[in-house]
């Protein structure tokens, strides 16, 4: 049964929420989920459920609280501009603070994984870098990347994108990765679009699937560390 909970950023104590789902069944660790811009909407409620169900205790931090408590953005262009603003907002040491705090309250359980998506997948990006404890991290179709690849990484990481993306050209996106990290697997799936996992009209289900399971793969074979 999920429940909000409240971390406290090491960057300067900002005490933000969090989404919190206990495992259902054995604990197998702990996996972190990065929302889009839109906030903890029903998609990031749906990931969160997927994961525990799956036997991982999950922790969904509300990135954007310093900015506006319990934001939840509809998925048009209204909602995309503010989310967009508090991105911008944010900065680059807030989020990555925050998601170390998530880090923090699991790592003596287990493992910890990450998972973000869109904006969520850019700083998984970078958390996969600047972060200290993360066993693996799966990063969706984040629009920073390509600008970021050149950062070392301290975990396995795993990166997705759209073939059909019109905002995050996914061929260049890949090639700034391989440039930088020739051993991360970079996955194009040629049938969908942006924010595939959502499960919207611009997703193929089979290609939803088939990122879902390698990512639970990844994490998988890096449990032991």
């Amino acid at each position: 049964m999920t429940e909000t909970i409240t971390l406290k950023s090491r960057i300067d104590g900002f005490e933000f929420t969090a989404l919190h789902a206990p495992p259902i069944g054995a604990r197998r660790g702990g996996v972190i989920v990065i929302q889009e811009v839109f906030g903890i909407d029903a998609s990031v409620k749906r990931d969160v459920a997927r994961w525990a169900s799956l036997g991982y205790e999950v922790i969904a931090p509300s990135m954007f609280d310093r900015q506006e408590r319990n934001f939840v953005a509809n998925h048009d262009a209204a909602g995309l501009q503010v989310g967009l603003k508090y991105a911008r907002d944010n900065g680059d040491d807030n989020p990555l603070s925050d998601v170390q705090a998530c880090i923090d309250s699991m790592k003596d359980k287990g493992p910890v994984y990450l998972v973000g998506y869109c904006y969520g997948g850019t700083i998984t990006w970078r958390a996969a870098s600047r972060a200290k404890g993360l066993a693996a991290a799966s990063s969706y179709y984040g629009a920073g990347i390509a600008a970021s690849a050149q950062m070392p990484l301290s975990c396995p990481v795993i990166c997705h994108f759209g073939g059909k993306d019109p905002y995050i050209p996914a061929s260049a996106s890949e090639a700034s990765v391989k440039a930088a990290h020739p051993d991360v697997p970079v996955y194009v799936y040629g049938n969908s679009g942006h924010g595939f996992n959502n499960e919207g009209p611009d997703a193929d289900p089979a290609d939803v699937k088939l990122a879902r399971q390698r990512t639970l793969d990844l994490f998988e074979k890096n449990a032991g560390r």
